[in-house]
């Protein structure tokens, strides 16, 4: 069976491809065109206020992903494992920089200024789980505001056309808007998780890993040398407005393991924002919902 791999705006699986490493491993693969991260809305309205949008990640992975391998926020990839949609692969994780931004002539300068501000993130995604973690170090919960506006490219258009105040963004949507004068109040990096669908083959996910490790090694030598690959993923629009040559790195693979204990942790973490469903944070366990 073909390893089908959905790419998620990073540079890690193109510098593979480039270097021949899954096939070095073995792995006959394919790419997603697109993927949910990459992906932006076609029917986003002119004007007024972007309408609100329920289903983010989580759903995604929950409604069935084609691909073998796939990636979310690990609070989104640790409760779709934990709900049996698939698995959490658990010997790497990511790095992945965002933050909160708001336009050059925001009146809003320190964290304290979100409060009842409300901030774009997508919903069930890493930006509304990150938002929540990194505000509730500044704001009283009752005071954090949050809009579920869409894809993630979405709310980097949302903000440049000033239609929302503040929005939260990773990857190569920060770097887009840092470029274009945005500011950050708020840094909200988290941690990505890998997503395996069922069925997926242990050596075929291994393979991959080898893969995106030794792609990990090449962008830390050399990261200028492969940021030409953020406009891969990107929408034609926004890779006009800026030179992906300055942009950073970006996500960077851990190949440490996510452990019970952060599973666990996460856990709880969630059931406190109500995050979680009960009946399934009941039912779960480490070692049915991580491939370790």
């Amino acid at each position: 069976m073909v390893f089908r791999i959905q790419p998620h705006v990073r540079l890690q699986e193109w510098v593979a491809e480039e270097h021949g490493f899954f096939d070095a491993e073995g792995l006959d693969h394919e790419f997603e065109p697109t993927s949910l991260a990459g992906a932006t809305s076609a029917s986003l309205p002119d004007g007024g206020a972007p309408p609100s949008v329920r289903s983010g990640a989580l759903e995604d992975m929950a409604g069935g992903r084609s691909a073998q391998v796939s990636c979310a926020c690990h609070w989104a990839v640790n409760a779709a494992a934990s709900g049996h949609h698939g698995l959490m692969y658990g010997k790497a994780y990511s790095v992945c920089p965002s933050g909160i931004y708001v336009s050059p002539d925001s009146e809003l300068r320190e964290p304290r200024d979100l409060a009842g501000v409300e901030v774009g993130v997508g919903y069930h995604s890493g930006s509304h789980y990150s938002a929540l973690q990194a505000l509730e170090s500044f704001l009283p919960r009752d005071a954090i505001r949050l809009g579920f506006v869409g894809l993630p490219f979405d709310r980097v258009r949302l903000l440049l056309d000033r239609r929302l105040a503040a929005v939260n963004a990773w990857g190569a949507g920060a770097y887009v808007l840092e470029q274009r004068g945005c500011v950050k109040l708020v840094d909200t990096t988290f941690v990505m998780g890998f997503f395996l669908s069922p069925g997926t083959e242990r050596q075929d996910a291994e393979r991959y890993f080898r893969a995106l490790l030794r792609a990990q090694q090449e962008i830390d030598l050399e990261p200028q040398r492969y940021t030409h690959y953020w406009a891969r993923e990107m929408p034609a629009e926004l890779t006009a407005l800026v030179d992906v040559r300055r942009f950073g790195p970006g996500e960077r693979i851990v190949p440490q393991p996510y452990t019970k204990e952060m599973f666990e942790r996460s856990h709880r973490w969630m059931q406190t924002w109500d995050l979680l469903d009960p009946a399934i944070a009941a039912d779960s366990r480490y070692e049915d919902a991580v491939l370790a």
